[in-house]
Parts: C-alpha cells; sequence; structure tokens
C-alpha cells in the first residue's frame, strides 16, 4: 500500500473547508522559504513557515506554529507558555515527516492530524494573503488569512514570533 500523497491530504483538507486557495508550483530545490522567495519574487512577510515543535519531556506534546518568513518563532518563550512545558525544541525533519506525512519545507496547517494545536502568528492577519507549504516540496498554497481562522482548534497568537536580529 502507498503512503498517502500530503498534496492531496492538504487540498483535500481546504476543500473539506470550502476554502478558495491557489495551488502554486514549486521547484523542490526552491522549497524552502528564503529561496522559494527569492526565486519566485513573494515578500518574506506573505509567507508563511509551519514549524511543529516538541516538547523534550515524555510524554512528547506537540505543535505545530505558523509564523511569517520575516519573523523568528518564540520557541523558548511564547510557544512553551501556550504549550505548558517546562522546555521545548523544534522536531527533526524525521519527526516531523512521522507525525505529519510531510516534508519540511513543505509543511502546511492544513490536514494534520486531528488534535494537533495550531498557533498562528497574528501578524498574519494583516497581509492580504499568505504563501504556505503544500503539503510537499512540489508546490506552495496561496490563501487568505481568513483562511488560517478556519482550522479546526487554531489559535490566532499576538507576539508568537519575533523579529530577524
Amino acid at each position: 500500500m502507498e503512503p498517502p500523497d500530503p498534496e492531496a491530504a492538504a487540498l483535500a483538507a481546504l476543500a473539506l473547508l470550502g476554502l478558495p486557495h491557489e495551488r502554486l508550483a514549486c521547484d523542490p530545490a526552491a522549497a524552502d522559504t528564503a529561496a522559494f522567495c527569492e526565486r519566485y519574487g513573494h515578500p518574506p512577510e506573505k509567507v508563511a513557515n509551519t514549524i511543529l515543535v516538541a516538547s523534550k519531556r515524555e510524554p512528547r506534546r506537540h505543535a505545530a506554529c505558523v509564523v511569517p518568513a520575516s519573523k523568528l518563532l518564540d520557541v523558548n518563550h511564547a510557544v512553551r507558555r501556550l504549550l505548558g512545558v517546562p522546555r521545548l525544541s523544534f522536531a527533526s525533519a524525521d519527526e516531523t515527516m512521522r507525525l505529519t506525512g510531510m516534508m519540511v519545507g513543505g509543511v502546511t496547517p492544513f490536514g494534520l492530524p486531528e488534535g494537533l494545536p495550531v498557533f498562528v502568528d497574528a501578524d498574519l492577519m494583516e497581509v492580504d494573503y499568505v504563501i504556505l507549504g503544500g503539503g510537499g516540496r512540489t508546490s506552495k498554497l496561496k490563501v487568505t488569512p481568513d483562511a488560517l481562522r478556519s482550522i479546526p482548534g487554531v489559535q490566532i497568537v499576538a507576539g508568537l514570533a519575533g523579529p530577524r536580529p
């Protein structure tokens, strides 16, 4: 049996929620955010990273954090407080794949496992569109910020990310 196609799962999640979107083809070599912005000319404040974090202690608690590419996720303060754990780290690429079925560079908040907390930086609500991973490294998804509000259980968080040094 073939593993599920994460891009198809992301598109199905958008369809289930009835959300308009645009699928943007992406060269897998340019799927990482900085390369994507440079290659395709999108401003980093309108392109978002979906980052999986994990508590250090067992049982591991995870969350997906969606932040503008122009900012850095505040994992040590904001996310730690939101999850109520003493220590957090970024999930490894292998752990991200195991939990979400998606490769780093393509992770999207659409189609994540049920019950996984999703935190979205409030700054993303201020732009006219957001580009997110498409589930795999060959596509991105362009949506309105309101689409992010439609994710079951999502929390919009002011200060989830801070300025890059």
